[in-house]
């Protein structure tokens, strides 16, 4: 039976079979050296039979091989074992030589040459460490919500209406008629609070970004949670603090590995996350008191304030203008010109937006009013079909993954960190 690379020391002694991709291979006076890689890291395997010699002379890099041989200590090799006296078998033909040295500790090439070639690229261990995170992620926020009683949920990603009347939407042709790509599933996780009470979802949202910035992406992957029966947006931003613990936890836990491989550590978030009103940030970051939102150059003063102030690298701004957000959005009921809702800053950068919602029917016809628009049009009528039939209080947050995993992983460029990723500029591979 095969085994995995990281499972030889704990097999010296045996014959065992191992199987993979040639990573590198190493050829000295009297004896070869193949690192062979599997999905749980590298194995060496030393080659001193002649025969053996030659044919891995004739496999290029990245070949697919299985070999058997026994397992012998060695403290030099990986996890301080080694295969010895392997017979090789290459299961396919001799590949040919990758547009990016795989096996160097570094990617040496720049990124659009990581991008153009990434079907190989994500082999390097550097670069998919960064999606191995992202999963371990995914495994943590699913878990945390899971615990507190939500139910996870699929929504259409083909609407018939931009979900927030916005313009930066995707059109499609959908059998003769007009349809867009969901750029959030917002309408559709409120619906379900009136079925569930709490529900999340996985997956992806879409956005006609026109900005080629380091931070957008047409398509990226939303961590969505929506729950009833609040008082505020603070219940929210609790559940959601409870959410970024459990992913940085299951990070640590499951993606350790490629934490090692990248140089990192976990950064924690405070039990009680700081949380400053809008316009306090404003006055932190020494911005025009009449701006309606706060820019990159802001949020990252107000979380290098957040560190020197509290020790945290979380930060939620609170109360932003209640014309910065969407119509749904709750008042601030002590001045309804701010808004229960909240950005939570991570190392300086946005990295989710939440807060209260509207619950009530009349409040929504009120708010598309006072925009100039109907609650009775195409855009809006099923969605308030629920608030007519009774919504308790509720809210929500999202989170974008590859924007998380960007911020943990220090990545310049979201893109590093994006499997294949969508832009103005991208649609392939």
């Amino acid at each position: 039976m095969r085994i995995l690379s990281h499972e030889i020391p704990s097999a010296v002694g045996q014959t065992v079979t191992v199987a993979g991709w040639v990573h590198r291979r190493r050829r000295l006076a009297a004896v070869s050296f193949l690192i062979l890689r599997d999905r749980s890291g590298l194995g060496q395997i030393v080659v001193k039979d002649q025969e053996a010699q030659a044919l891995l002379d004739e496999l290029g890099e990245e070949t697919v091989v299985q070999v058997t041989g026994t397992v012998a200590a060695n403290p030099q090799a990986p996890g301080g074992a080694e295969l010895v006296d392997p017979v090789i078998e290459p299961l396919t033909e001799p590949a040919q030589t990758p547009p990016i040295e795989l096996w160097r500790p570094s990617v040496g090439a720049g990124l659009p040459v990581v991008l153009d070639n990434a079907p190989v690229a994500l082999r390097h261990p550097a670069v998919r460490a960064g999606w191995e995170i992202a999963a371990a992620a995914l495994h943590g926020f699913r878990t945390a919500l899971d615990s507190q009683g939500f139910t996870e949920i699929q929504t259409p990603k083909i609407v018939g209406t931009a979900t927030e009347s916005g313009a930066n939407v995707f059109a499609l042709d959908y059998f003769g008629g007009p349809a867009y790509l969901a750029q959030s599933p917002q309408f559709y996780k409120q619906t379900m609070v009136g079925v569930f009470e709490r529900v999340f979802e996985v997956g992806p949202v879409f956005r006609a970004e026109p900005h080629d910035t380091v931070r957008h992406l047409a398509e990226y992957v939303s961590l969505d949670a929506e729950f009833g029966f609040i008082a505020d947006h603070r219940d929210v931003l609790a559940v959601l603090r409870s959410a970024v613990a459990g992913m940085l936890s299951a990070v640590g836990e499951r993606a350790a590995p490629a934490l090692e491989r990248l140089g990192l550590q976990l950064p924690e978030i405070p039990l009680e996350v700081p949380v400053v009103h809008f316009t306090e940030a404003l006055r932190i970051a020494g911005a025009d008191p009449d701006e309606p939102d706060l820019a990159p150059a802001d949020e990252r003063a107000v979380g290098e304030w957040a560190l020197r102030e509290h020790g945290s690298e979380f930060v939620a701004v609170e109360g932003y203008p209640m014309v910065k957000r969407p119509f749904y959005t709750h008042p601030q009921p002590s001045d309804p010109r701010w808004s229960n809702s909240f950005d939570l800053l991570f190392r300086g950068m946005e990295l989710v937006t939440g807060g209260q919602r509207l619950h009530r029917y009349s409040d929504y016809v009120s708010a598309l009013t006072a925009r100039g628009e109907s609650a009775d049009a195409p855009a809006y009528s099923s969605y308030l079909q629920s608030f007519r039939h009774g919504m308790p209080p509720h809210g929500g947050f999202a989170i974008g993954l590859e924007r998380f995993v960007a911020r943990l992983t220090g990545a310049e460029n979201i893109r590093e960190v994006t499997l294949f990723p969508r832009d103005l500029h991208r649609l392939t591979p």
